[in-house]
């Protein structure tokens, strides 16, 4: 276990330093790609990579334009705006201000296919995360009221399955 904010390892050590689905959730992320950069090796790669949560994580953006579209306030919950750094030109920035060069910044899309509506709407009662915790949250007339309004709006094929895209964003530097 350790902190993101303050690598234990040597400076130069690595010849690649990669963070997965992560960087949006540390406190201060230009801390963390600092110790990321220090850590890695001159000539060395830093990279990370972070879901879309604004337009490219299509089943998280149903249920919160759906969500917010009943109830404003659910804006609150939205992985979209809370995690600004989740866009190509913000992580573009961030690399840049960490010294890094010659940063890419590049989509990686991932096909989901559920099989029916039950498929994709039944991990939202979970309660773990952002989504789930929310659907969790409303009275049951509530969350039947937001089921059926993604259910609406969801693009459905003519078998009942649904396929969305999930796209994350990869960047990489060199150090």
């Amino acid at each position: 276990m350790g902190d993101a904010e303050v690598l234990t390892d040597d400076s130069g050590m690595f010849d690649a330093v990669v963070s997965g689905l992560v960087l949006n959730f540390i406190p201060h992320p230009e801390r963390a790609l600092a110790e990321m950069a220090r850590v890695a090796r001159p000539g060395g790669v830093v990279a990370v990579y972070v879901w879309d949560y604004a337009e490219g994580m299509q089943l998280i953006r149903h249920f919160f334009d759906a969500a917010i579209a009943l109830d404003p306030t659910a804006v609150e919950h939205d992985e979209g705006p809370r995690f600004p750094i989740c866009h190509p030109d913000a992580l573009c920035r961030l690399f840049e201000s960490s010294r890094l060069h010659n940063v890419e910044v590049c989509p990686i899309e991932v096909s989901t296919v559920f099989r029916d509506f039950d498929d994709y709407w039944l991990p939202f009662l979970g309660g773990q995360g952002p989504a789930p915790g929310y659907a969790m949250s409303l009275s049951e007339e509530r969350r039947a009221l937001l089921r059926e309004r993604i259910r609406a709006n969801l693009p459905v094929n003519s078998d009942d399955s649904i396929s969305l895209v999930a796209r994350a964003w990869a960047v990489r530097g060199i150090q």
